[in-house]
């Protein structure tokens, strides 16, 4: 019995992290509605950064408050403490210093190897191990996302070159990751909700007055504010309610790789909110990557231990 629960606890886990990965793939297309292009600009990328960490914890001090959720414990001041570092300023800030740099194309092919580098911590932090066919999965899904990423930017006309920025993406995705990992690791016992709660309220001395001395004065597109919001509820927020959970209950180590689907699921949610078109190639791409999530995650769990009857184990011991 126990077994069969914790297969569903693991399926269940892996289900909740396609749908933070969902939700945060949406970020992108909402991002690019928010800021606007340089031709068209909206948002400040740092309003924007800062701004959606800041109305997540004003939404955060409300649910905190309306649940009455006990402090944290002093052990778990240092997890949330990583996560407030990792995913509210290391990663946003890096990235948004990087792409000042290096067009967006290019920042992909770094970032793709965001589930990768997270399996990774996973194993470092919280001593999680996978059969070598994981770990093969795992590199093979990065470097097709990699390759998928090299190719769109040949075709919009990027190259690929060595930059400094790279040493920044580098950062941000190491960021995200260890942000990531701290965060499973305390959201056992203190629940998937309260975790990104703590660790958005934990920013708001930071986030709230950077938000309102940022706060723009001209006019901006009512788009760009639902851009806003939405990476602020969904993305800050939301989204972590069911990513921090799926992590902990099916392993981070597995359920990290679901992100290798975010790229090509950002890929579809642009075509509705910002008109760009679906190719085949694109989604030749998302199969192959859908194929090496599933088929490492098989390989991630332990071989069942073949039953041996009395009658076998008494003809082995004679």
């Amino acid at each position: 019995m126990s077994r069969s629960l914790h297969i569903k606890d693991e399926t269940l886990g892996m289900w909740l992290g396609v749908i933070g990965v969902a939700l945060f793939a949406v970020t992108l297309p909402m991002t690019r509605l928010a800021t606007g292009t340089q031709g068209a600009p909206q948002l400040s990328p740092w309003f924007v950064t800062l701004g959606r960490a800041a109305l997540a914890g004003i939404l955060s001090t409300v649910f905190l408050l309306a649940t009455r959720s006990p402090r944290p414990a002093p052990q778990q001041w240092k997890p949330l403490g990583m996560a407030v570092l990792g995913n509210v300023i290391g990663y946003p800030l890096l990235l948004a210093y990087a792409l000042r740099v290096v067009t967006a194309s290019h920042a992909a092919v770094v970032t793709a190897l965001l589930p990768l580098v997270t399996a990774a911590v996973a194993a470092l932090v919280l001593h999680q191990r996978a059969r070598l066919g994981f770990w093969l999965c795992a590199v093979a899904g990065s470097v097709l996302v990699v390759l998928f990423s090299l190719l769109r930017a040949s075709q919009n006309g990027h190259g690929f070159g060595f930059e400094w920025a790279d040493l920044l993406l580098v950062g941000a995705v190491i960021a995200a990751s260890f942000g990531y990992i701290y965060g499973a690791q305390v959201t056992p016992s203190l629940g998937a909700e309260r975790v990104i709660c703590w660790v958005c309220v934990m920013a708001l001395p930071v986030t709230l007055p950077a938000t309102l001395a940022l706060w723009p004065e001209e006019p901006i597109a009512t788009s760009a504010w639902l851009g806003f919001v939405y990476v602020g509820v969904f993305s800050m927020w939301i989204g972590f309610f069911a990513w921090y959970r799926g992590l902990a209950m099916g392993g981070a180590l597995r359920v990290s790789q679901t992100q290798l689907l975010q790229p090509f699921l950002s890929i579809l949610a642009s075509i509705p909110l910002l008109g760009e078109p679906l190719d085949v190639v694109t989604l030749g791409f998302a199969i192959a990557v859908v194929c090496t999530v599933m088929l490492g995650k098989r390989l991630s769990q332990p071989q069942p231990v073949k039953a041996v009857s009395p009658r076998a184990a008494h003809a082995e011991q004679s």
